[in-house]
């Protein structure tokens, strides 16, 4: 084999090694070859999508296959042109490892953050590609993460948010129950504290216990298709309120830091949150309020230090996705017949 290395690198501008809207990405494409080499042509490609597929069983032999994708940007830049400054041709490259420098700015308009589900993803990659005469074209990619910008847009955003809700205890059981819940703001960066205020008016003969959920809500699109995943991310329930009591509590919860932020920008994926209080009451109906949280990604970390990241030579390969399953219909990407995002 004349190439013995062929891989792509780019270097992190912050500890956490994200990047986001704008950001420029400083690189280099990476040949190592054991021999003097003709190659045709040397290209860079950023690349920015989205794709989800998942599979519905309808009876016991039969099933479908949705999916569907959404691109962002597809940016290529002819290397070798770049290097040599003259009209395309053959380059013939010595014997040994060669260093091709390239510069990447991130599209500065809104775009969703990186993703990975078993259903569906959304990806943001570089890639290489290098051709020889005569030869397969040889690929390089790596991926990296996007975070993208809190969007302020966001109607009610930094509007405080109110539910409530008056129901009746039982047939048997004389006496209702109501509450009303607040909160300041939708929108939380993560790290910040979310502070629940509930007002319970218990005017019932059995006691009730409020319970506080915060939990995500995954949902797919395509071909007219909604799928839905959901996850608990904070249960607890406080003290009881009492019979015919009237009575204010708070809650605090801290977003996790590690919580991804929303995903409200993109048509095929959505990633949102809600706040739901519930009042558990012995032998009844659960009166329930949800809210919508939006979870905004936290302060940038400044440009601290540089660190290379590095992907090998890789042709026709597939990423293996993780993430959760949500039960039936299964997600078979690889019974999916349309190109994988790796």
């Amino acid at each position: 084999m004349t190439i013995t290395d062929f891989s792509i690198e780019y270097d992190a501008i912050n500890r956490n090694n994200t990047f986001t809207n704008g950001d420029t990405i400083n690189g280099r494409i990476i040949v190592n070859v054991s021999k003097e080499t003709k190659i045709d042509s040397l290209v860079f490609i950023g690349h920015g999508r989205a794709q989800v597929c998942w599979s519905e069983h309808y009876g016991q032999y039969s099933h479908y296959t949705y999916w569907a994708t959404e691109k962002y940007y597809n940016v290529t830049h002819d290397i070798l042109r770049e290097t040599r400054q003259d009209v395309p041709g053959t380059e013939v490259i010595g014997k040994g490892r060669h260093v091709f420098p390239f510069s990447f700015k991130i599209p500065d308009r809104k775009m969703p953050s990186t993703f990975k589900t078993s259903i569906g993803r959304i990806v943001h990659k570089l890639k290489a590609e290098l051709k020889q005469p005569m030869k397969l074209k040889k690929k390089a990619k790596i991926h990296f993460t996007f975070v993208s910008k809190a969007d302020m847009d966001i109607p009610g955003l930094m509007e405080p948010q109110f539910g409530c809700k008056r129901k009746s205890v039982g047939v048997f059981t004389p006496g209702n129950v109501s509450m009303d819940v607040h909160t300041k703001r939708m929108g939380y960066k993560q790290g910040n504290d979310l502070k629940v205020n509930v007002e319970i008016n218990n005017c019932s003969t059995r006691s009730v216990k409020p319970k506080f959920i915060l939990y995500e809500k995954k949902s797919y699109f395509a071909q007219g298709h909604r799928k839905v995943c959901t996850k608990e991310i904070f249960n607890e329930k406080i003290e009881t309120v009492a019979s015919s009591d009237k009575e204010t509590v708070t809650k605090v919860i801290t977003i996790p830091r590690e919580l991804p932020p929303s995903i409200l920008n993109c048509s095929i994926i959505k990633l949102e949150y809600r706040l739901k209080v519930r009042l558990n009451i012995t032998c009844a109906f659960d009166p329930e309020i949800r809210l919508p949280i939006v979870v905004l990604p936290a302060s940038e970390v400044p440009v601290e230090f540089e660190h290379p990241n590095q992907a090998s030579w890789d042709i026709d390969t597939t990423e293996i996705i993780s993430g959760p399953t949500c039960g039936s219909p299964t997600p078979l990407w690889s019974t999916c017949n349309v190109p994988l995002l790796s």
